[in-house]
């Protein structure tokens, strides 16, 4: 027999998938979330059925049963761990761990793809067409390579796996797999996708108009409290707004912190850890422990929401020759212009002593010390009259 401890997400459950292909009812599954995993592999330990094989995806272990996985296996247990995150690194240590975070060819793994992998060496798993796109579906959408090869339909898969239960996605994948020679969706799903679509879009309008801006230690936080769409809602806000270093999604129900990046500068797995937590370069998560509410609640929820850019413009836009126009919560002007290579700075009509190498560091500078927005075109124009006027004055 063989047992499967797995992730409860995409990622987590399409290893399930994976493994039921392979061995069938043989297979025995349970998806966690990442705190109930160690009681899970606790209860597994404490009956000692070294009949068993045990694989562990996409997740790992406390200290605890890190050792006592190890005695399990050193004393004649089937074990394998298979991970790729770099929180997971140090289970390679083990004959039992498993931890890639890239391939050969410098792509980004995922637990599924090498879980994948793992069950076609092993000869549990005969690859086909339908079996590998899946996988790399589930492997861009992880890792984030979906949005770079703007492959929407790995977006389009995770949106689905949270449309319908577990069960009924594991089911639809399961008979497609087998019965289909390439992967694809059915004419109802692209339908529901649509309509999802729709629906996010709302949904991400409404919480950017609830984006808090806060600095915690040496960045700059896009704050948004949220209990849907969370990867989503990361990604636009944070194209939204490049300015913040990271977004982080708050769900106060499930207790819970998500912190997503668009940039390179920015590890988030790095921050999640400084809370106990964990994840990927641009995608991590943890749970909310009390340092966690004190700097993205408590000292956050009396600071008022970022304005948004005004939209339609056509002559206030960034980068203008004619320069870029700013307003502030505090009614100051800032106004970026450029002179030769240069970008400069000026402040309700006066030059300042900043300058800077290009546009966008300069907007950042705004938005970050100023927490100002893109004016609209009529407050732009009325700008460029006051400043030939005051110019003439002096």
């Amino acid at each position: 027999m063989y047992k499967l401890l797995s992730h409860n997400d995409l990622e987590g459950v399409s290893c399930g998938i994976l493994a039921k292909l392979a061995f069938g009812k043989q297979v025995n599954i349970r998806y966690n979330s990442v705190g109930g995993l160690d009681r899970e592999v606790a209860w597994f330990l404490e009956k000692k059925d070294k009949d068993t094989f045990l694989f562990i995806t996409d997740l790992s272990v406390n200290e605890e049963n890190e050792k006592q996985l190890d005695l399990f296996h050193q004393n004649g247990g089937n074990l394998q761990l298979i991970d790729h995150h770099k929180t997971a690194l140090h289970f390679n240590e083990y004959a039992w761990g498993y931890v890639e975070v890239s391939n050969e060819a410098g792509y980004l793994n995922s637990a599924t793809s090498l879980f994948y992998e793992y069950l076609v060496q092993q000869g549990y798993l005969t690859p086909k067409p339908a079996i590998t796109e899946f996988v790399e579906l589930v492997r861009q959408y992880d890792t984030w390579e979906w949005e770079i090869n703007e492959n929407y339909e790995a977006q389009r898969l995770n949106a689905l796996f949270y449309l319908v239960s577990i069960d009924e996605f594991e089911e639809k994948m399961l008979e497609r797999l087998r019965e289909s020679e390439h992967f694809y969706f059915d004419e109802f799903e692209k339908k529901i996708l649509d309509m999802e679509d729709d629906k996010i879009e709302r949904y991400i309008r409404r919480k950017r108009r609830e984006l808090l801006q806060h600095k915690i230690g040496d960045y700059y936080a896009g704050i948004v409290f949220a209990e849907s769409y969370h990867s989503e809602l990361g990604n636009e806000i944070g194209k939204d707004c490049p300015h913040l270093d990271y977004i982080a999604i708050v769900n106060m129900g499930s207790r819970r912190m998500g912190f997503r990046t668009i940039h390179d500068h920015v590890d988030v797995s790095k921050i999640a850890g400084e809370y106990g937590g964990g994840g990927h370069a641009k995608a991590s998560g943890c749970t909310m422990n009390d340092t966690v509410y004190k700097s993205y609640v408590q000292e956050s929820f009396l600071l008022e929401p970022l304005r948004e850019d005004a939209r339609r413009n056509r002559y206030n836009i960034k980068g203008n020759s004619f320069g870029t126009l700013y307003s502030s919560k505090a009614d100051s002007l800032y106004f970026l212009y450029q002179l030769n290579d240069t970008w400069l700075l000026e402040e309700n009509h006066e030059k300042t002593s900043f300058s800077f190498s290009s546009f966008s560091e300069a907007e950042n500078h705004v938005k970050r010390n100023a927490e100002a927005w893109l004016v609209r075109d009529d407050q732009f124009v009325q700008y460029l009259i006051e400043k030939i006027q005051h110019n003439k004055r002096t």
